[in-house]
């Protein structure tokens, strides 16, 4: 009798344990107490404070009674002081659950995540996952075309006799649309970081992804059209085409360098590599390339339930968004931060000329080819997801070979080049010589752009916050310059559609001056290299 009242006793408070725990958690669920980033025995008071609309007490001027704890953590004002000016504009991140709309301008939010790490598990039935996209993707796509208009005028402008290696028109700029509260870019340069700030002037605020609570690689349609096998259920590019890399991109070799494009116009496939590449390559670079064609699993493109396509799927390859060793413009989050919100949009990076590089990715620092392979954030750096959806179980040899295929992709041609990098005055058009002058001069690019690939492989931290009210972004990798005109749009997150928005971009940030005539320039300096 004993053992049975026992056991009843234990299975009640079991009972009233989960039932504590659940009522606990819907509470907690979506509220403030979720994302405070306060640490300490100060996380509870200051998130109830909150939300009682109390204020907060300052972190440099503990209660007497927190002080005469020994255990109570101790902040120096200056850096409590740091802490406040950087976030007192911002707002806390929402709680939102996978597959949930987040907020365009994510860049001013602040804040942590309930957990560091994620789960394989979907938050309903696969069935009701479905059905929850179809329902939501058509108004989340309209919003988002919506917010892109509002950003950039698409015109669809073209520069004359300007095209990428591959036949592809380069677009006119800029596209970024200005306040009509100013006249134009020159009258906006005019204004100091402060005014611009204070009256929300500035045109290139960071770019979030559609529906970060999911994120993972967004293909363009060109690339969809070919492999319909990467159309998500949730979301689409919000690039037209026109202002994305050429499909397919030429593929330039360093060792046959008087073939051109060796792919002769043709996507490099797992299928066609050994007809295109036998007599060309060495074993290794041939075992290299296939493993860079070789779909694996990845978080949301496999063959579970936890896939963002409506069919499982094979995953995807590196050449599916360096397509040819190059890029096709998809984009994806850098996996450096969390929560999931605070991950920076990055758009694929070309992978020519890589051989010439000494860093590589934007916000790690990665030294190595073979380990740039090996790394690869093909799981969005969440180990725990392998368990679940499999690991790409490429040894360190093999990511070797994928480094070997890697060091032999060249830059496309610049035949206005001299074997220094300058311009040949002969083949130059005086636009373009004015540029370089330029470039070297009054507008300092050559301070971070400088050597064969035009690079000086530092991170470089724009403090770009200056001009708007939102989270700095810290230190990002210079991009090379070498055949930059096939590789639109700019900077990491692509705010920078086209070379004129680039332009305009580093002539508010650096505060250059320059005339409308020198940006023109600039760009035709630009298009040559």
């Amino acid at each position: 009798m004993k053992v049975v009242l026992t056991k009843v006793m234990l299975a009640l408070v079991l009972i009233g344990l989960g039932v504590g725990i659940n009522v606990t958690y819907e509470s907690y669920r979506g509220t403030g107490l979720s994302s405070v980033p306060e640490l300490g025995p100060r996380r509870l008071e200051a998130a109830q404070s909150q939300a009682s609309g109390s204020p907060v007490q300052s972190r440099s001027e503990p209660s007497s009674k927190e002080a005469a704890r020994p255990d109570a953590p101790v902040v120096r004002p200056d850096l409590a002081a740091l802490r406040s000016a950087a976030v007192s504009e911002l707002t806390l991140y929402p709680t939102l659950a996978k597959g949930m709309r987040t907020p365009f301008d994510l860049w001013r939010y602040y804040g942590r995540g309930v957990s560091s790490f994620s789960s394989p598990i979907l938050p309903m039935r696969f069935e009701q996952w479905l059905e929850f996209h179809r329902k939501q993707k058509p108004s989340l796509m309209k919003d988002v075309r919506s917010y892109m208009a509002m950003r950039f005028d698409f015109s669809g402008s073209t520069l004359p006799d300007a095209t990428m290696s591959g036949g592809k028109s380069v677009m006119a700029g800029p596209v970024a649309r200005l306040s009509d509260e100013v006249a134009s870019y020159e009258a906006l340069a005019e204004l100091t970081p402060e005014e611009v700030r204070e009256r929300d002037l500035f045109p290139y605020k960071p770019l979030a992804h559609p529906l970060q609570t999911v994120a993972h690689m967004v293909f363009p349609e060109s690339w969809i059209k070919v492999h319909p096998e990467h159309r998500r259920i949730d979301v689409d590019m919000d690039f037209p085409d026109a202002y994305l890399p050429e499909f397919p991109p030429p593929l330039f070799l360093t060792t046959h360098k008087e073939l051109g494009d060796v792919a002769n116009g043709r996507e490099v496939t797992i299928d066609n590599y050994y007809e295109i590449f036998d007599g060309l390559l060495t074993p290794e670079q041939m075992e290299g390339l296939k493993e860079l064609l070789r779909p694996s699993p990845t978080t949301w493109f496999n063959h579970t339930d936890h896939r963002v396509t409506e069919l499982p799927s094979r995953g995807v390859a590196c050449f599916d968004c360096h397509v040819n060793g190059h890029t096709n413009g998809a984009f994806e989050l850098g996996p450096d931060s969390r929560p999931n919100m605070a991950r920076l949009r990055t758009d694929t990076p070309t992978m020519r000329g890589n051989f010439n590089l000494m860093q590589l990715s934007s916000k790690r620092s990665i030294r190595s080819m073979d380990h740039f392979s090996e790394v690869e954030e093909y799981f969005d750096g969440d180990p725990g997801m392998q368990q679940a959806i499999g690991p790409r179980a490429v040894k360190r040899e093999v990511t070797n070979r994928m480094g070997d295929f890697n060091a032999i992709l060249d830059y496309p041609p610049a035949p206005k080049l001299d074997p220094l990098m300058r311009l040949v005055p002969a083949k130059a058009t005086k636009a373009a010589l004015r540029g370089e002058a330029l470039f070297h001069g009054k507008a300092q690019c050559s301070k971070c752009h400088s050597g064969p690939a035009f690079v000086d492989d530092y991170m470089h931290d724009l403090q770009v916050e200056r001009f708007y009210v939102g989270r700095p972004e810290g230190p990002i990798k210079t991009f090379p310059l070498r055949g930059i005109k096939d590789s639109p749009p700019y900077l990491h997150d692509g705010r920078c559609p086209t070379l004129h928005d680039t332009v305009e971009f580093f002539n508010l940030v650096l505060q250059l001056k320059l005339t409308e005539q020198e940006k023109d320039d600039l760009v035709a300096y630009l298009l040559c290299l």
